[in-house]
């Protein structure tokens, strides 16, 4: 087991003053959400499918997989009312209505069947929960059995030097409030050993946990139905 000298400090699960959303709406992510949404499209290769995003935000992903995937229907829950409001005006200024719905729900308690989704991603949710064990118990009830799993997150570094490295790396077109924010992230997040028994305590076979850049680690499954 690797040993990480750095301590974990929470974040607020749920980030959900307006400031706060519209600077993190500002966020240049177009090119690490769209190869997420890539990635999440090579695990999931069907026509037609029902889609769970996790921890949606201003849903920038379910968008850009709704325009890769015409008859996907997608449902993005996040408990950040705010968030949900950009959300719901970029997907509205997309067109995209009738096939991404926008839902106030806790991912630890989901409200949808067992075995409904074929797909379920979730992008940069895991850190903001104090324990992820019953997000992950329930992805896997309400995921089809043989349904495709595509989660990604921040890595904890092991000491604070890293830290100071990869804000100040992040690039001067970033405020001091959106490294701040970059740098909670980053103290709230696991390492690969911690997320590696999350998913054996939450029973999820089939799933390939690997380190995706130098600050992600991502969990994904192929679909394998029929």
């Amino acid at each position: 087991m690797t040993n990480n000298k750095l301590l974990r400090i929470l974040e607020p699960e749920v980030m959900d003053s307006w400031e706060e959303a519209v600077e993190y709406d500002a966020m240049d992510f177009v090119e690490v959400n769209t190869a997420f949404a890539q990635t999440a499209s090579e695990l999931c290769r069907m026509d037609t499918a029902k889609v769970l995003d996790a921890g949606t935000g201003t849903a920038r992903i379910p968008i850009i997989l709704s325009q890769m995937h015409p008859h996907w229907q997608i449902w993005g829950i996040d408990l950040a009312e705010n968030m949900l409001k950009l959300g719901f005006q970029s997907v509205k200024a997309a067109g995209l209505q009738e096939r991404i719905s926008l839902e106030i729900v806790d991912a630890k308690r989901l409200p949808y069947p067992d075995d409904y989704f074929d797909l379920i991603i979730s992008n940069s949710l895991v850190h903001h929960l104090p324990n992820p064990l019953p997000f992950l118990q329930e992805l896997k009830r309400v995921l089809q059995p043989k349904g495709a799993i595509c989660i990604r997150d921040l890595i904890r570094p092991s000491d604070a030097a890293t830290i100071d490295r990869l804000v100040e790396g992040i690039g001067t077109e970033y405020s001091d409030r959106q490294k701040d924010l970059f740098r909670d992230s980053l103290h709230a997040a696991f390492t690969i050993d911690e997320v590696e028994q999350l998913v054996t305590q939450a029973e999820i076979p089939g799933v390939r946990i690997y380190q995706s850049s130098d600050r992600h680690w991502t969990v994904e499954r192929l679909w394998n139905g029929d």
